[in-house]
């Protein structure tokens, strides 16, 4: 984060002069409870030490200047609802912006450079980094007082709103609310939420990229979002949350095949949440890398938001005796979750490398997980 606080910073002078100030907010993992969010259920995330840094200065107009630095590329646009740019990327920070506003703040125009380390389209959230870091940083600059559960949820109705993606809360909390050294369990039906200190003697947490891009914008995520929808409301609630299996099974005949596998899924993921909780707190990893695999052939075979190529890391990770492994993410791409007992991890990756450049023509690529603080003041 200090290299692109440096990097943002001169771009931010050499473009606008100086008087920058900088904020940050970190993507996240999520170490079970995926798609869960938006169904009222629990989730299990952590902010990692990858994010998205800005420097941000007022400049008492009612223009925005924003400079995307690895992109070199920059947008101009007002706060009006009618301004809105051209550049998908620039959409995050104009939807932030009216976000804010529309909750009755009042903020003027601003300059802006922004640089992110979260690697693109691997499942680790770097729009709500990038949403996170605009959030906090307006938030701050203009005074207007916003505790961080509706930080979150700016950044939550920015997709909703302006970036097409109707996703739940989980990566925009993860964002504002991470803590250096633990995961966070919450309810995204009430918002409660607890802190749990995570520190796996004996193993580490790596994530494998697959380096095939999802793009959740448009049909397939939200699509699984209606389907769960459907089936709640034929159960008579308002989400898939607390319903069992026999209740599903109830209404087969009611619903499609597919809503019925969807349903499914989410209902054994919920179980899945609250018995890794449970196995955390004794410290019994192997309960733990079993609920992930459970969850990985869930995502696979019954929300049918995997690929080829996450199926084969899982089917790696599970040959080399690797703990827990699963999809991380929305799913269509992106990275594996791994839960590795120390002595086995440079076997590990080294056979996954291997022969995931066997089967595919290239190396997965490889992140540490170190559990980070959520959006600040730099």
């Amino acid at each position: 984060m200090q290299q692109m606080q440096a990097n943002v910073g001169r771009a931010f002078e050499e473009r606008f002069g100086e008087g920058a100030i900088f904020f940050a907010s970190p993507g996240r993992i999520n170490l079970i409870g995926e798609h869960t969010d938006y169904n009222g259920g629990y989730v299990f995330p952590g902010a990692v030490d990858k994010g998205v840094v800005a420097a941000i200065r007022p400049n008492h107009t009612d223009q925005i200047h924003v400079v995307a630095l690895d992109l070199n590329e920059e947008a101009t646009f007002g706060l009006n609802e009618t301004d809105k740019p051209a550049a998908s990327w620039a959409h995050y920070i104009f939807g932030v912006a009216r976000e804010v506003q529309k909750r009755g703040h009042k903020i003027d125009g601003f300059d802006a450079v922004f640089s992110g380390n979260v690697p693109l389209g691997a499942g680790m959230s770097s729009s709500a980094a990038l949403e996170s870091t605009f959030a906090f940083a307006l938030n701050e600059l203009f005074g207007c007082g916003i505790d961080r559960f509706e930080l979150a949820r700016i950044g939550q109705s920015t997709e909703h709103n302006y970036c097409g993606v109707k996703c739940g809360i989980m990566d925009q909390f993860a964002s504002v609310f991470g803590k250096q050294g633990c995961l966070m369990r919450l309810d995204c039906r009430s918002m409660e939420f607890e802190y749990y200190p995570f520190d796996p003697q004996g193993y580490k947490l790596v994530l494998l990229d697959s380096r095939v891009k999802h793009q959740l914008t448009g049909s397939p995520y939200n699509d699984r979002r209606l389907s769960c929808e459907r089936v709640a409301k034929t159960l008579g609630q308002e989400f898939l949350r607390g319903a069992t299996m026999e209740q599903l099974e109830a209404i087969r005949d009611q619903i499609s095949e597919e809503d019925f596998k969807r349903a499914r899924y989410i209902i054994g993921e919920e179980r899945r949440v609250l018995t890794v909780c449970e196995a955390l707190e004794k410290g019994d990893y192997e309960t733990v890398g079993k609920m992930m695999y459970e969850t990985h052939w869930g995502m696979s075979k019954d929300y049918e938001v995997s690929c080829e190529e996450l199926d084969f890391l899982a089917e790696v990770a599970e040959a080399a005796g690797v703990t827990g492994s699963r999809i991380m993410g929305g799913g269509f791409g992106g990275c594996t979750i791994n839960l590795v007992k120390e002595e086995l991890y440079d076997r590990f990756i080294a056979r996954a490398k291997t022969e995931f450049n066997a089967r595919y023509g290239h190396e997965p690529m490889v992140y540490e997980v170190i559990i980070s603080d959520g959006s600040r003041r730099m």
